[in-house]
């Protein structure tokens, strides 16, 4: 996806924050809060020690580290159009990205495809996509299962594992500090999170296989089906330029800053959303701070670091300081200002 997204996101921002009766994540069926309850349930159920996006295991001089994650809804916009050459990038990604977050190299992926019913050029399809993610994350493909669960599955579904390796001295402290620059990534578009609602907007008054509204794609359900960014490429200038912490911006938006720690983080230049979140916004009359809660909006991928430091890194990786660090407490892009819920 190109920069040139002035076309379609201008109108972004124009379903102003007084309408009531805009469409949420919750009302299309994921209630973030409730997710993360659920979460910590299970994690405080089975003594879970990890970092915020990837789990570490000590051996010795390095870490282990290990992501786990799937493409989510995105599934159902492929099976619509019976294209599933890109989800395999998207797997792959949602777990590598992770581990760069962290400060850790991705080195191999195992994939778990469940299905309903055995498809020989379906699996063709998302093996296709595995490589090519595999290809662009630099990492290799060690194996994976199929499994055939007609009782539990309808379709199919597709996550997988990534493992990385990290010097202990190599990890990110995590913490960022106030004062901070903090330098931004383009993303290549919805990325696979919030899929739920954009199709929720999206299939109010369209089929993903109508003609797409704005340039770049022959119809909705391609523009959905973009295929997530792989960061893997950022870690060595994020260590060379001493990055504290960096934030995937996956499920729940904007608010995944707030991993850095407790303070407030000011976003002045953001890169602007692609058409597709301005054409999801206006189809389901979503609010501003709904779609920064919710979607990346342009940029996938955030690094804390020294403000002395940011406009070297941002050089360095086509990046851009976008904020800073602050004390207090939230997010806010813009003058738009984020909820802790």
């Amino acid at each position: 996806m190109s920069d040139d997204a002035d076309e379609g996101s201008s109108e972004q921002g124009k379903n102003s924050t007084d309408e009531d009766d805009g469409l949420t994540y919750a009302d299309a069926g994921v209630d973030i809060a409730e997710s993360e309850a659920a979460t910590a349930a299970l994690v405080d159920a089975v003594g879970e020690t990890a970092g915020d996006y990837a789990g570490l295991l000590d051996i010795g001089d390095r870490y282990l580290g290990l992501a786990t994650d799937g493409v989510g809804t995105k599934l159902l916009v492929a099976e619509a159009l019976g294209d599933y050459t890109t989800i395999g990038i998207d797997c792959i990604a949602m777990n590598v990205n992770d581990l760069v977050a962290a400060g850790i190299r991705p080195v191999a992926f195992v994939d778990y495809l469940a299905v309903d019913e055995p498809d020989d050029d379906v699996s063709a399809q998302v093996g296709r996509g595995l490589a090519d993610g595999a290809e662009r994350a630099d990492i290799e493909l060690v194996g994976g299962e199929t499994a055939v669960m007609p009782e539990v599955i309808k379709g199919l579904d597709l996550a997988g594992t990534a493992a990385g390796l990290a010097h202990k001295d190599a990890l990110f402290e995590g913490e960022a500090e106030p004062g901070d620059a903090l330098v931004g990534f383009r993303s290549s578009g919805i990325h696979s999170n919030g899929l739920t609602l954009a199709r929720a907007a999206t299939t109010a008054n369209h089929k993903y296989t109508d003609p797409c509204p704005f340039t770049g794609y022959e119809t909705i359900g391609e523009a959905l089906l973009e295929p997530t960014r792989i960061y893997t490429g950022l870690l060595e200038p994020m260590r060379d330029h001493g990055v504290r912490g960096a934030a995937h911006v996956t499920g729940g938006g904007w608010r995944n800053l707030t991993r850095l720690g407790e303070y407030r983080y000011a976003i002045e230049d953001a890169f602007d959303p692609h058409p597709v979140f301005g054409f999801v916004q206006r189809e389901g009359n979503v609010t501003d701070e709904e779609m920064y809660a919710t979607f990346n909006m342009g940029t996938g991928f955030v690094a804390a670091v020294d403000a002395d430091r940011g406009d070297e890194l941002a050089a360095a990786v086509d990046g851009r300081v976008i904020g800073r660090v602050e004390e207090g407490e939230g997010v806010v892009i813009e003058g738009i200002e984020l909820s802790s819920e």
